[in-house]
């Protein structure tokens, strides 16, 4: 659904140049969660809007539904951005107009006629959980009503895409939870393709089928979250399951790159006569399943056989500090 090849964007100041997005390559499948994550000044804003081209990159091509939008300008280009919504950080709402009135301000803009745009606005006020609100206004709700009005206006005008810039950033955590689990309801309702960015492992953890991590107008690294999570040295692991300082001889981390019903750390004791100490780590629900990272210490004269027989039923196994 989004195709990015070779996205350049320098921003060329009074004194240095600043290269935000340095040959990024962003593939995002039909239907997909895509979540892009790093620090600030990393470059992921610049690759949202290079998107729906509201930043025009200095080189590279993006395509959207199969149209390449590098080569649109003028009506054509804004005729395309209807297909993509944008959702903002901070809201962006008009306090002067009513929640019904935000809503519908897109569709007034292309010319929608009003009891056309009365019948969609009632239609996506409800479909975000904000029905009994159409004749407030934004100053009357609270941070996460402001983000569902946000949404819905996005979705006004039925896009195939939805852009999400830091959404949840601004938002306490059980309201992030909520606006997560609309933003996922949504992808599985309507069919939508959901690229978003973040500084936050916690909304690549809950919401997203795919990832990247974002450094210096770079990919690090990028796929489907539990491909990532079970290669060697995966960065998008140490930062979902954050270990301890682990570096003694018989310490291993051991990766569950997907969901298991055998006790496999219990059968190691029994099997090879070997002891497990589990040092530090977790296992959470990443896109859909059971994942998890352990430091665990394995001693004992059948250690190798041990760490082989945990790599024969998928478990990633890697020496600690390697």
């Amino acid at each position: 659904m989004i195709d990015a090849v070779g996205l350049h964007k320098v921003y060329r100041l009074k004194k240095h140049r600043v290269t935000a997005l340095n040959g990024v390559d962003l593939h995002v499948e039909s239907g997909e969660i895509f979540g892009v994550v790093g620090q600030s000044g990393a470059g992921k804003s610049t690759l949202l809007r290079s998107v729906n081209l509201l930043e025009r990159p200095d080189a590279g091509t993006v395509t959207v539904g199969g149209e390449e939008l590098t080569s649109l300008s003028g009506a054509r280009l804004r005729t395309a951005r209807r297909g993509i919504g944008m959702v903002h950080q901070h809201f962006a709402l008009l306090s002067s107009r009513t929640v019904a009135g935000n809503v519908g301000f897109p569709l007034e803009v292309a010319g929608v006629g009003r009891a056309e745009r009365r019948t969609r606005v009632g239609e996506l006020l409800e479909l975000v959980g904000l029905g009994d609100k159409a004749r407030a206004y934004p100053s009357q709700l609270s941070g996460g009503q402001k983000q569902r009005v946000g949404i819905a206006r996005a979705l006004a005008s039925r896009p195939r895409v939805l852009l999400s810039d830091e959404a949840t950033s601004a938002l306490d955590p059980a309201t992030t939870e909520s606006i997560l689990g609309l933003l996922r309801s949504l992808r599985d309702e309507l069919g939508l393709t959901i690229l978003l960015i973040t500084h936050e492992m916690d909304v690549i953890k809950k919401i997203c089928d795919s990832a990247a991590i974002m450094e210096d107008g770079e990919f690090r690294e990028a796929g489907r979250v539990l491909d990532l999570i079970g290669t060697p040295g995966s960065l998008l692991a140490r930062s979902l399951f954050p270990l301890p300082d682990l570096a003694g001889p018989d310490t291993v981390v051991v990766t569950y790159p997907r969901s298991f019903d055998e006790p496999l750390m219990s059968e190691l004791t029994r099997r090879f006569d070997v002891d497990v100490n589990i040092l530090g780590g977790g296992v959470e629900r990443v896109a859909g399943q059971s994942v998890g990272r352990l430091g665990v210490d394995v001693r004992g004269a059948r250690r190798a056989e041990a760490l082989t027989y945990l790599s024969e039923h998928g478990l990633l196994v890697e020496e600690a500090g390697k």
